[in-house]
């Protein structure tokens, strides 16, 4: 058995198509067939039961791509040592990062950090938290950049800074008028929020005091995955959405007379870099690490006192 077979039976477990598989793998479909009939036959089973439309794994063929993917994962690693110990700051890395930090903060950084290292390539999916900490530890991701703390032991966890959160209102919302506000300002009835999945709707809710159930009495209820859009809705609709720090930096003058920071002690979020404890690239995860540390503002502070949420309370059910 090879690599090369074993790249063909995950790549057509994806594709469960023999043409495509082929096309992802960058071979005729006859290569790619061949290859995996003769792991099949040296194996003398079948991985794949080739009657059903689309193709499928048979029960015995899963356990073996399953174990097939823990070995490329692992033969990938070969190159990472060597990579670490010629302390070459190279190579393609991928980063899942959170709906509500990724276009506030990757403009920061991305640009200059790949014109000084011209030989990294970064690859950046937006996620939800959780498919964030899955993908780490399936290694489908180097590193996250989430809201912390996550308490997983087999992830490493590296603050970076804290952010406040505001209430953004409505200029006609009675809090408009408040220098300051307290979570008990925010009724659910005003509130605006990011959908379920999000770690931010849950923080949300757990500053404002608030259930996860929706206002049954309102005439529109809309959710949105986008900070942007809730910031909208405010300015056109009225009401009140809450927004992390980092978010509001570049908003214009009328925009920020609509800010309203919490009386103390402040809520704030933490984020971190997190990868899984068997990542080998740590230079070229450390080296993102520095930049990001350079770019953001120093009222980012990870020393910024507060109250720092955890977004897994409110799911737990715990008060």
């Amino acid at each position: 058995m090879t690599l090369i077979q074993f790249e063909y039976i995950v790549a057509l477990d994806k594709h469960r198509h023999f043409a495509k598989a082929a096309e992802a793998c960058f071979v005729t479909q006859p290569t790619l067939s061949m290859q995996i009939q003769k792991m099949e036959d040296l194996l003398g089973i079948k991985i794949f039961d080739r009657n059903k439309h689309p193709i499928e794994p048979t029960e015995l063929g899963r356990k073996v791509i399953s174990q097939a993917k823990i070995v490329l994962q692992e033969s990938k690693k070969i190159g990472d040592i060597v990579d670490e110990e010629k302390n070459d700051i190279a190579g393609e890395l991928k980063i899942g990062i959170i709906p509500t930090l990724s276009p506030y903060l990757l403009p920061l950084f991305v640009n200059e950090y790949l014109q000084q290292n011209p030989l990294v390539k970064i690859v950046v999916e937006e996620l939800v938290t959780e498919d964030i900490l899955q993908k780490l530890k399936n290694d489908q991701l180097d590193i996250g950049l989430l809201v912390t703390p996550v308490n997983d032991s087999v992830l490493i966890e590296k603050p970076i800074f804290r952010e406040e959160f505001f209430a953004y209102v409505n200029f006609r919302h009675k809090l408009y008028e408040k220098e300051k506000v307290d979570s008990a300002d925010i009724k659910k009835q005003d509130l605006w929020l990011l959908n379920e999945g999000h770690c931010f709707r849950s923080q949300v809710l757990n500053i404002c005091n608030q259930d996860m159930m929706p206002d049954d009495n309102r005439h529109l209820r809309f959710e949105s995955g986008s900070l942007e859009a809730l910031k909208r809705l405010v300015d056109r609709h009225g009401g009140v959405t809450l927004l992390p720090e980092l978010a509001t930096l570049d908003l214009d003058q009328n925009s920020k007379k609509k800010l309203k920071a919490f009386n103390n002690p402040k809520p704030l979020r933490e984020i971190s870099m997190i990868f899984h404890k068997g990542f080998m690239r740590r230079k070229l995860a450390e080296s993102v690490y520095k930049s990001i540390l350079q770019s953001i503002p120093p009222l980012l502070n990870i020393e910024k006192e507060g109250n720092v949420i955890d977004w897994k309370k409110l799911k737990s059910g715990m008060n």
